[in-house]
Formats: structure tokens, sequence, C-alpha cells
């Protein structure tokens, strides 16, 4: 069990976006957090209260989360020795980057010293199947994106905090660290070795009432070059009945990829669908969610309509405005 509450670790973080990790469990579990420890340089702030560690850790902070997701998962020397420093002072440190704690010298060392324990999330601990196609009883929705960190996360949960409201049955599926880091479970599927990929998402989404919904976390996209193998596991263990289209409208080229433009929301439509029907004919696009946090209120709403009417789907921001019109989509499939 990781102990709560957490620190966030933005490190030396260049925006808000590379924090993401940190801004998804304040957003998501904000009980759990009781501030945030920033490095020279760091430019996100996920709105909540900067902490000195000593200050964090007797205020209740008993982990320190490293809150960024970098290119590659990379720790540096610098934010090593501030997490040598929090275990000096009484903090575990978790973490869901690639890079892990556990293979850090000055960790490992601080660690047998102090008794603090390092968590990797992304450590895959089950002897995941290979996928087997057999279909499972249950209902399915996954979140597809133009880009990655285009909000496919925060639509699952919205969604499923939805349901959740209205009594109906429902489950967010983690598949990745900071999915996992807000529950507590799932699958670091872009840990899980390619063969087995699906196959683990086949087990993250077991047989279920058939009136019980499954809301999946989408990785990656299709069109992007370098994480399409993480999302096509996804879509064909995931099995889904239904798809939500997820979209950043500022986007002038794909994250870390600056060669290569975004897809148009038509053109994921037409190249998502026809993949998820191989492993489930009965699969629709159900809906779009847009992530409009970098547009005024007007301009927002304002786009969502035209998406809407050109698309003929319904159109929110599911964290802006509520995801009830998703979950309309889905109870009418």
């Amino acid at each position: 069990m990781i102990r709560t509450p957490y620190l966030l670790f933005l490190g030396d973080a260049h925006d808000n976006l590379a924090a993401k990790v940190a801004q998804g469990i304040k957003d998501w579990n904000p009980d759990s957090v009781v501030g945030q420890f920033r490095m020279e340089g760091c430019n996100a702030d996920v709105g909540v209260p900067d902490m000195y560690l000593q200050e964090a850790y007797d205020k209740g902070a008993r982990t320190l989360v490293v809150g960024v997701a970098n290119r590659g998962g990379v720790i540096s020397d610098a934010w090593l020795r501030v997490l040598a420093e929090a275990m000096e002072i009484g903090f575990d440190v978790a973490s869901g980057l690639h890079n892990l704690l556990r293979d850090e010298n000055l960790l490992k060392a601080t660690s047998a010293r102090t008794g603090a324990t390092l968590h990797d999330v992304r450590i895959p601990t089950v002897a995941y199947p290979i996928a087997s196609g057999i279909k499972r009883s249950g209902k399915r929705c996954l979140a597809i994106g133009t880009d990655c960190s285009v909000g496919k996360m925060y639509t699952g949960l919205a969604m499923d905090a939805e349901m959740q409201k209205r009594g109906m049955k429902s489950t967010f599926r983690p598949t990745g660290q900071t999915g996992i880091l807000i529950t507590g479970k799932g699958v670091p599927l872009d840990a899980v070795v390619a063969d087995f990929m699906a196959g683990a998402v086949e087990w993250l989404t077991p047989d279920a009432d058939a009136d019980h919904w499954d809301h999946i976390e989408g990785q990656g996209s299709l069109w992007h070059i370098s994480y399409s193998g993480v999302t096509m596991a996804l879509i064909h263990g995931g099995q889904p009945d239904a798809l939500i289209l997820a979209h950043e409208p500022t986007r002038t080229h794909m994250r870390g990829l600056p060669d290569f433009g975004l897809p148009k929301l038509e053109e994921l439509r037409d190249m998502a669908l026809p993949l998820a029907r191989i492993a489930n004919p009965a699969c629709q696009v159900a809906g779009v969610s847009v992530n409009t946090k970098a547009l005024g209120e007007t301009e927002a709403m304002d786009l969502c309509a035209e998406i809407e009417d050109r698309m003929g789907l319904p159109t929110v921001d599911p964290y802006r405005h509520g995801a009830a019109r998703l979950v309309d989509a889905l109870a009418s499939l």
C-alpha cells in the first residue's frame, strides 16, 4: 500500500502538461494531497500550496509522488538528491516513470538505511495472458485520442463519476501511472511486454453484468508514431462497445513530434472504428470529448457546438461541463 497523504513532486517541469500525473491526482483525489514541491526553474503549478519537504511531512504527508511524466521517464541527478532528502526525513517515494526508483543506487542505499519504501507503480505484478479474443459479458467504453495527453483519462473518470451518481453499474479501469496512483490499482500497460498487452487489457476488464460499463483509460494515439502500439492493444484487448473520440484543439503538432500534425476527428473515427470492429463488430463511436482547458467559456462552447454539428455526435468537455450527455449516449446503445 502507498501511504497517504501525498506531497506532489513537480521537479523542474517545463509546463503543466509535463506535470500531468500530479495534476490528475490533484483533480481526482484531492483529499490525498497536502501540497506540491517545486524545484528552481519549475514552470508547472497544479494549484495546491508550495511546501518544503519538512513542512509537508509535519503537515502529515507521507509519500512523495513523482508527479512528472517526461519523455523517456528519466530521473535526473538533481531530482535524485531531492528524493533522497525526502527519504531521510521519513517519506516513502512513489513513481510511475520508466526509469525505476529501485535501480538508482542512491535511492536504494537511502531506502536500506532509513527503511523508506520505494514504490515503482509502472512494474507489472501479474503474469498476464496472451489475448484470446473471446467475447466477454458486460459493456466497455474506450477513449481514443488525436494525440497523447488530450484528456482520455479525464474522460473515463468523468463518465464513471456520472454513472456512479446515477446509480449505474460502472468501473474506471486504469492503464497508466496516473490512474493507478488515483485509484490504487490497474495495469501499467506501456510496461507490459508487447505480446501480452492486449491480454492484460482482457484481464483488466473481465466478464461483468450485462448492464455494467467498464471505462478503460486510453493511452497514446493511433496517429502517434511513438505510442500507437499501446493504443492498438487497448482497442483489441478492450473489445469496446463504444469509442469516445478525445481531442485537444490548440495543438499544432503531435506531442514530442514537431514534424507530425494531428489528424482530424473524422480521420480518427474512420481509422479507429474499423480496427475496433475486428474485436467487436458491434462497436460504435458514441461521442466526442474536447479538452477546452486552454479556451475561454464562449470559445469552448462554440467549438463543441461546431464539432457536434459537423460530426453528428454529442460533443462536450466532460471535465469542464460534465459527462452527462456522453453517458446518455452510452445508455442509448
